[in-house]
């Protein structure tokens, strides 16, 4: 098994840094003032760091780990740098991915999500192109497949596809709950970062969480996965997408309370992926986290910290709507009280799992939000 990859971050030098330097310097991120130490990780390349992750939906800590580095890696390469095909065992990210998936998309080849991974969807688009105009139909996009896209350039771009077939498929699912499948995350916690007595309580407040969701989805006939069992060693994020993946879920709740060294720092909110330095994001789980976040903030008295697009690999990975929920902070005590009373998360789960129903009520069906009851989801759809 690989040694995981350090994390740098201000104060640290070494031969990583001028390699983490010279990369945000390609990228334009990076102005070099004439007397920096290039082997120093400075305020400058902190700021650098800090404009990246920013950009690139990631965590704004300015610290350089795996899932930093892994962005910053794909971040250098341009359509045509390199051969590109699907190998199971080692999928090939990064923003030429991108580039081929958007163009793939607007000629009208579904790619499934864009999100610069390519994965078997990926290939089979790019072999339903490669046949359409008389290329060999190999999966991989050399030069033949590259002269071809430039010269098939669609006139017209943009539009939503995804968002319009994610929409139908919303629609002919049908309103009932009775037999779709949802994976809950009880994701590990921050907290252990900024105060380790934290870190226990947290654990004990989402596996709670996490069951009363699982509870009272199954009681309306949803079929629900827990990513891991309460006390079990967490798994990569990437695992517990692909975990999701193998489920072949309709939707992923990932459930998580944050902490932060400023005790005022308080609230409740939502992330769903996306990359706003390509214009790609998914849809469905952009409503799913925009219903649950109005859900939640209607429900209780938690901070509205509203729903943002992030790049992280749960939500990225994953092939179905996905979301996030920070549900508030352990380190600010109102939070703290609050998600400590069951009565609190009680009144949570019901948020979420109505939000749950909520993605699959017409505009005609649905109710207001805060509204809906548990024992009046069967009520609405008759």
């Amino acid at each position: 098994m690989a040694e995981p990859r350090p994390v740098f971050r201000r104060g640290d030098r070494g031969p990583a840094v001028v390699d983490i330097r010279s990369r945000l310097l390609r990228l334009g991120l990076l102005g070099e003032p004439a007397a920096a130490e290039p082997e120093l990780f400075d305020e400058h390349l902190d700021r650098a760091v800090r404009d990246f992750q920013q950009q690139r939906g990631l965590s704004v800590d300015g610290r350089v780990g795996p899932t930093t580095y892994r962005v910053l890696d794909e971040a250098r390469w341009r359509l045509g740098d390199r051969l590109l095909t699907f190998v199971p065992a080692a999928v090939l990210s990064g923003d030429d991915v991108v580039a081929l998936q958007q163009r793939l998309l607007d000629l009208g080849f579904q790619v499934g999500r864009i999100d610069g991974s390519f994965g078997h969807r990926t290939e089979l688009a790019v072999r339903e192109f490669q046949r359409n105009v008389g290329v060999p139909s190999d999966g991989t996009c050399g030069p033949a497949t590259l002269k071809a896209l430039a010269r098939l350039a669609p006139l017209v771009k943009g539009g939503r596809p995804n968002a319009l077939r994610t929409a139908e498929r919303l629609r002919t699912a049908g309103p009932q709950l009775t037999g779709k499948v949802v994976v809950i995350d009880p994701c590990p916690t921050n907290a252990a970062e900024t105060d380790p007595a934290l870190a226990e309580l947290a654990e004990e407040v989402i596996g709670d969480l996490a069951k009363r969701v699982e509870g009272r989805l199954v009681a309306t006939g949803v079929q629900a996965f827990l990513t891991k069992a309460h006390g079990a060693e967490a798994a990569s994020e990437a695992d517990r997408a692909d975990f999701a993946n193998r489920t072949d879920a309709h939707l992923v709740i990932s459930l998580q309370v944050d902490a932060s060294a400023n005790p005022d720092a308080c609230g409740c909110s939502t992330y769903f992926f996306g990359l706003d330095s390509h214009g790609t994001w998914s849809s469905g789980g952009e409503r799913f986290a925009g219903l649950v976040q109005r859900e939640i903030v209607a429900r209780t008295d938690l901070v509205d910290l509203r729903s943002h697009a992030k790049n992280w690999d749960l939500l990225r990975r994953t092939r179905m709507p996905a979301v996030r929920i920070d549900v508030g902070y352990l380190s600010n005590p109102g939070d703290a009280a609050r998600l400590g009373d069951p009565a609190f998360r009680d009144v949570v789960a019901e948020a979420v799992v109505v939000a749950v129903q909520r993605m699959y009520l017409s505009p005609e069906t649905d109710t207001r939000t805060g509204l809906l009851r548990l024992d009046e989801l069967r009520a609405a759809l008759q």
